[in-house]
């Protein structure tokens, strides 16, 4: 999908949400910023850089983590492993503690032996969140968080996420299920065919039935 004419800033600490139907360009621009895809044009900036030409591990170390649609773990690696392996992407910032992670998840302590491909998917989605979160990241993305999850799975992942809010990250969610995206954002921004149409307090989205039937028909 290509991404034009999309504009948006997420402040330190703020967590926004990009909506949209499947094939609105969300996954494409999470992709973009994490620099997994190339920039034909524009500029990115990130903790007052210009990013737009770097690369995915460059923009790990400067400490953009994405947690991807797919999770992308290591099938015969333990949930500790996984976890610690997470550390090594901090490069120059204080790792996170795994003490924290478990406290986050209390699955995850409970597993922490078990191998990440023999995981539930609910569990699969914290052990990929706590991963991430173990790079000690300035701006955490998530790309569809709960895809293919069951609603009593997705409640325990907004609890998680909700917390991770109250510690004071930032948070960029992309999603389809707008209650799910309203638990977690303050803002967003809804794509369709990779352009921008709407933008604004994540509330007024929710009371807007245009924008309901519109992109979430």
């Amino acid at each position: 999908m290509v991404v034009r004419d999309l504009d948006f800033v997420i402040e330190r600490g703020a967590s926004l949400a990009i909506l949209g139907a499947n094939g609105a360009g969300k996954t494409s621009t999470v992709e973009a910023l994490a620099g997994l895809i190339p920039k034909q044009g524009g500029c990115v900036r990130f903790n007052a850089q210009n990013v737009t030409r770097a690369t995915a591990s460059e923009m790990a170390r400067r400490g953009l983590a994405l947690v991807p649609q797919t999770r992308d773990l290591f099938a015969t690696f333990s949930v500790e492993e996984t976890l610690v392996a997470g550390a090594s992407a901090a490069r120059g910032r204080d790792a996170g503690r795994l003490v924290d992670i478990y406290d986050l998840f209390p699955r995850l302590s409970e597993r922490r032996w078990q191998l990440a491909g023999t995981l539930s998917g609910g569990e699969q989605q914290m052990l990929a969140i706590g991963r991430a979160l173990m790079s000690s990241p300035i701006l955490l993305v998530l790309d569809e968080p709960s895809g293919g999850l069951a609603p009593a799975i997705i409640g325990d992942l907004v609890d998680a996420l909700c917390e991770i809010r109250r510690r004071g990250l930032t948070l960029l969610v992309v999603e389809q299920n707008l209650e799910l995206a309203a638990a977690i954002a303050d803002r967003c921004v809804v794509m369709s065919a990779g352009v921008l149409r709407w933008a604004g307090p994540m509330e007024n989205a929710i009371a807007n039935e245009a924008i309901r039937e519109a992109y979430f028909a």
